[in-house]
């Protein structure tokens, strides 16, 4: 496929279509557990952590490379595999140009595991002891290096940190690069393993957990995010690649929009204005408004500050209409993965705009004074179905991420067109 290039200003500009979806959740291997087992209410959350209790990293890698990548790293492999297979691409074969076909994985921390214990190879044998491989397991893209080693991807490749918004981030940013014709194709996604004695010390520490272990979003009785780690990861192409090649299109990156609260390092803005603004930026960049959306997957930590300022940001966003549309989180089945969750609920929202239904809310049973918007608690709910002349849109959704750092990113994200479903 040719670059396609446009100048700035250009009102013509390249369609991202979703074409491959890989996950490892606390739900299972695979994109489809995650998504049909938050469809049946199925928590994947146990002794109050979102661990991925099915995943073995020897039914994707021998045990030599299983040596020399951080469990984090693992989990993006994984979810790639399933992705790149689902996508129908061939292995080491990618579907145009390989300097055409680039990888963005983000992740909050990192290589965490790694580094806890080689601290403790450090303290209790010498720094003679120390490993090696340790930075290159560490360093917070090598998910993204590894990824391009195991598959040919010789485009733009690097890694993404922003916290809780990273996955997003990775998502939108490999938008931009197919729109500006730097790549073809993308993998993106998001990668996190951080289930240690020194994360859930800090974070505990923090107040940032659930001292009860459960995740229930919006509720008034939420208490704090239950820690997870997961991968996601989206095989996204130009629609003029995907049309060439005959490629099955999952749905479509319509829109993208970050901005900053510059507040505070870990708490939100309680306003909720640069949430607001990056949500609006992101239907504005699709051509949406507020009434296109058929369903907000929200980032619903389970927090206290969190769940609030969200939702005056969806009430800044969204106007009346935000208590016409239906919002719930992910996160309620599966904890906070940081810096995968972004990705991780995309996939889950894009096949949940495929089935034309909201997923639920677990755990929501009390409400709370100002927390007044329907987060979905009674099961999965048909979305509406809106006409176009002969037959149906597709479902339109955004999906929020707000991270440590006062960062924010929400993707606009559409259904599969109907001759594709």
């Amino acid at each position: 496929m040719g670059r396609d290039r446009r100048g700035v200003g250009d009102a013509v500009t390249r369609r991202v279509v979703i074409t491959g979806v890989g996950a490892v959740t606390p739900l299972g291997v695979g994109a489809h557990a995650l998504y049909d087992g938050w469809l049946a209410r199925r928590s994947g959350i146990e002794d109050g952590v979102g661990a991925c209790r099915d995943f073995d990293p020897k039914a994707v890698m021998s045990t030599k490379e299983a040596r020399r990548s951080d469990r984090f790293a693992q989990l993006a492999i994984a979810a790639c595999a399933e992705a790149i297979a689902d996508a129908g691409w061939e292995p080491q074969q990618p579907p145009c140009e390989s300097d055409m076909v680039g990888c963005v994985i983000g992740s909050g921390i990192g290589g965490m595991e790694t580094f806890e214990n080689q601290c403790q190879v450090l303290r209790e044998r010498g720094p003679e002891r120390v490993s090696p491989l340790s930075i290159p397991l560490i360093m917070g893209n090598a998910a993204s290096g590894l990824l391009a080693m195991r598959h040919g991807l010789r485009g733009p490749v690097f890694g993404v940190m922003s916290a809780c918004a990273s996955g997003t981030h990775a998502i939108g940013v490999a938008a931009r690069m197919i729109q500006a014709g730097d790549a073809d194709a993308v993998i993106a996604g998001g990668a996190e393993a951080t289930l240690t004695p020194l994360a859930k010390a800090a974070f505990a520490a923090m107040d940032a957990t659930s001292p009860s272990g459960i995740s229930r979003p919006f509720d008034a009785r939420r208490d704090g995010f239950v820690m997870g780690e997961a991968a996601g990861v989206l095989v996204l192409e130009s629609a003029e690649l995907a049309h060439a090649r005959g490629a099955r299109v999952l749905g479509e990156v319509l829109g993208y929009g970050a901005t900053a609260d510059a507040y505070h390092l870990t708490a939100p803005d309680p306003s909720g204005t640069s949430a607001a603004r990056a949500i609006l930026r992101a239907l504005a960049d699709a051509g949406m408004r507020p009434d296109d959306v058929d369903y907000v997957n929200a980032h619903g930590t389970s927090t206290p500050l969190n769940d609030r300022s969200e939702t005056d940001a969806l009430k800044l966003a969204l106007g009346n209409y935000a208590r016409h549309v239906p919002v719930s989180s992910t996160k309620s089945a599966i904890g906070h993965s940081l810096g995968a969750a972004g990705a991780v609920e995309a996939i889950a929202t894009i096949l949940a705009l495929a089935d034309r239904v909201a997923p639920p809310t677990l755990g929501y049973e009390e409400q709370e004074e100002g927390l007044d918007l329907d987060y979905v608690p009674d099961g999965p709910r048909p979305l509406r179905v809106r006409q176009n002349g002969g037959g149906s849109k597709p479902s339109i959704a955004i999906s929020n991420s707000f991270g440590f750092g006062g960062h924010n990113a929400v993707l606009c994200l559409g259904g599969a067109p109907a001759s594709a479903r």
